[in-house]
């Protein structure tokens, strides 16, 4: 099975899962100084919405916070005083991707991923989405406990020039483009969705524009073009679960 899109051909047959899985235990990734989220059959009385305890059902209520809790993607409504919807801002959902690895730098006591460390080749291969996986790539990602470690992030200006270059989706395997401490500043995240006032939006912010964090891009898959089906969960919220998933090229004969 194979769709061509942008002038590309893609395997559709062999789907690469980019989403962390939401499950209430330690193994669950934890961001932004929450406890882990909590799934947990409904109670009336003594009925407990549990098959294993007499009821005809599993009847589950879920807690969790998308921006700490796993794989999500947000819109610009997540930084604006006014309410915006990550479900209004997607009306479609394959895009063409171009995949980076790369090895934030040591300055001080943060880690950045800068632009001159993407530059080159996302100028040579434009794409509407832009996938980073952080170098080393350790499995510990898909259970991090993030809260207070100050994790890595993308310099303000790297933000930016991702957005004058047209890419309308950035995916990310950290909590936050931004820095964790940053005094409520959220530069990146101002400078990828062109927000200048948080009270009072400029005409020219990006609304159709996301950010998906908290991602996980296996060892195995190379960087390079992908075609990108985003799956956001029907939420009407600044931000939603999300299961992004990559295909690959169909190798020209």
């Amino acid at each position: 099975m194979q769709l061509t899109y942008d002038q590309h051909t893609y395997n559709l047959s062999q789907p690469i899962d980019l989403a962390i899985p939401l499950e209430a235990s330690g193994n669950n990734p934890v961001a932004w100084y929450l406890e882990a989220p909590v799934i947990e059959p409904v109670r009336f009385g003594d009925w407990v919405g549990k098959v294993s305890e007499g009821s005809s059902t599993n009847f589950n209520n879920i807690q969790f916070n998308p921006h700490g809790h796993g794989t999500h993607t947000e819109c610009l409504g997540h930084i604006t005083r006014d309410f915006y919807s990550v479900h209004k801002a997607l009306n479609r959902f394959f895009f063409s991707a171009y995949l980076i690895s790369v090895t934030p730098t040591r300055v001080g006591d943060d880690a950045i991923i800068l632009w001159e460390q993407l530059a080159e080749q996302l100028e040579s291969n434009p794409s509407e989405a832009v996938v980073i996986r952080t170098l080393p790539n350790v499995i510990s990602k898909k259970s991090q406990q993030y809260s207070h470690t100050n994790p890595p992030y993308l310099e303000a200006k790297a933000a930016g020039e991702m957005a004058r270059l047209g890419v309308q989706h950035l995916l990310i395997d950290l909590p936050s483009v931004d820095r964790e401490e940053d005094g409520g500043a959220l530069a990146a995240h101002k400078a990828f969705w062109n927000v200048q006032d948080i009270h009072q939006l400029n005409a020219d912010a990006r609304h159709q524009a996301t950010i998906t964090e908290l991602i996980y891009v296996p060892d195995e898959v190379k960087d390079g073009r992908y075609l990108l089906n985003l799956q956001v969960a029907a939420f009407v919220n600044d931000a939603a679960p999300s299961r992004p998933v990559l295909y690959g090229l169909i190798e020209e004969k």
